[in-house]
């Protein structure tokens, strides 16, 4: 038992490490899991390596490749415009606009990537007189609904680690999940946040324009930008993007089990073939630093599971009596730690750590493993977080900006709690019934 600790605590002081100093977490992991599994698992360097998970490698550089092509050659930034042109003057549906445009970039590899709907959602809230509250749930809620999708890196490590330890859990049921909640929060937003009243207006501002003495026709845009035709190039992309979900989605219905990142690889390629400068200038977005975390988090994960550390976590978290409150705890502490820290890192942590609860039986796997998931998720709109800090900066009107720390820190705050009273009351105990 002791080596178990010691290899416990040395995991929890390389993420404190790496906090304190700044530093890459995943290289760290990478050295530390080397260093456990050599000095004190007794294991060879190849078991040690053999660890990395190669397959989720596969699916994070084939997918940030495939959509980094459709970010070079302007894709994604014609989508965004002609969205928001089609919208025109019915502000009440802009912050529903901003959660869909969020979403679907988020969906595009690295669930960051929404962020740069930030200082364009920030911009036209201030200008179209919307709670800039309301408008940064929406692209919050919007990047947590998108990164869980099947081609997106919340998704990836969730259901790619789950697959690693044997659990069934289905990438389109993950991205269900996430996306339900999400949009449930979003509803709550336009409660709270002067939702109705933008909604109730839509159709007063539409007899207006109509009239020709209400608001101009589109969101504060580049003017004629969205009227310009789609390049061949980006036709293509479309197609390919296209393709890309569609081959994914009648897969998985075909129960064919479908490896996303060779899909993403083998259309990447065929747009490479088609427009080889903006392939060249996609090879830097792939996003290695991610694949670095992911693996070093993940390699040490193997070291533990090695030792038995795990199964003595998942023990003691079964000690807690009844296994409802053990699966509380764990979303919980998914939750509070991912406010503060990096939810990638926390997803391949906690998930592996859960595994024990769900080989108890007492627990379907596929519902803690999403409830998990999403519960480290809807705590990013914390102030203390890359996401919330950036909406509060990207805030127009900076005599609003303490105010939005202080909503954003509640929000993110209460989503710690409610999170998983609400996951593992929706998920965990009906599979525990059925």
């Amino acid at each position: 038992m002791t080596v178990q600790l010691t290899a416990l605590v040395i995991f929890v002081g390389v993420f404190a490490l790496s906090a304190v100093r700044n530093a890459h977490l995943g290289v760290l992991m990478f050295a530390a899991a080397s260093g456990v599994g050599l000095g004190l698992a007794g294991m060879s360097i190849d078991d040690v390596v053999a660890g990395f998970p190669v397959d989720i490698l596969v699916l994070l550089v084939g997918v940030t490749y495939f959509f980094g092509i459709a970010h070079v050659n302007g894709t994604i930034d014609r989508i965004i415009e002609a969205a928001l042109t089609r919208v025109g003057h019915r502000r009440g549906l802009l912050p529903i606009v901003f959660f869909l445009l969020t979403a679907g970039i988020a969906a595009m590899g690295s669930p960051l990537g929404g962020l740069v709907m930030a200082p364009i959602g920030m911009l036209v809230a201030d200008k179209r007189d919307i709670d800039p509250m309301l408008m940064a749930l929406s692209i919050g809620t919007g990047l947590g609904a998108g990164a869980f999708a099947p081609t997106s890196l919340f998704g990836i490590v969730t259901y790619g680690t789950a697959h690693r330890a044997g659990v069934d859990l289905s990438p389109l049921v993950l991205f269900a999940v996430a996306v339900v909640i999400n949009l449930l929060l979003l509803v709550v937003a336009y409660v709270l946040f002067g939702g109705r009243q933008l909604l109730r207006a839509t159709s007063e501002q539409s007899a207006a324009v109509d009239s020709g003495t209400g608001e101009p026709s589109s969101p504060d845009l580049p003017s004629g930008s969205a009227r310009k035709p789609f390049s061949g190039s980006q036709i293509a992309t479309v197609i390919a993007m296209v393709g890309l979900v569609g081959a994914v989605i009648a897969l998985s219905l075909a129960d064919l089990d479908p490896d996303i990142g060779v899909l993403a690889f083998a259309f990447g390629a065929v747009l490479t073939l088609l427009d080889p400068e903006s392939a060249k200038k996609a090879i830097p977005r792939i996003d290695w630093p991610t694949v670095l975390l992911v693996g070093g988090i993940i390699t040490f994960v193997g070291v533990l599971e090695h030792i038995g550390a795990i199964d003595m976590f998942g023990e003691y978290a079964s000690h807690i009596g009844v296994p409802l409150l053990a699966a509380l705890f764990i979303c919980l502490v998914a939750g509070l730690v991912s406010a503060f820290a990096s939810t990638t890192g926390m997803l391949a942590a906690l998930v592996p750590l859960a595994l024990p609860l769900v080989a108890s039986g007492s627990i379907p796997g596929w519902a803690l493993i999403c409830a998990i998931g999403v519960c480290a998720s809807i705590v990013d709109v914390s102030p203390f977080s890359t996401v919330g800090a950036t909406l509060v900066a990207t805030t127009v009107d900076s005599g609003e900006r303490p105010r939005m720390t202080r909503s954003l820190m509640r929000w993110g705050l209460a989503m710690v709690v409610v999170g998983p009273v609400l996951l593992v009351g929706a998920l965990v105990v009906p599979g525990m019934v059925l």
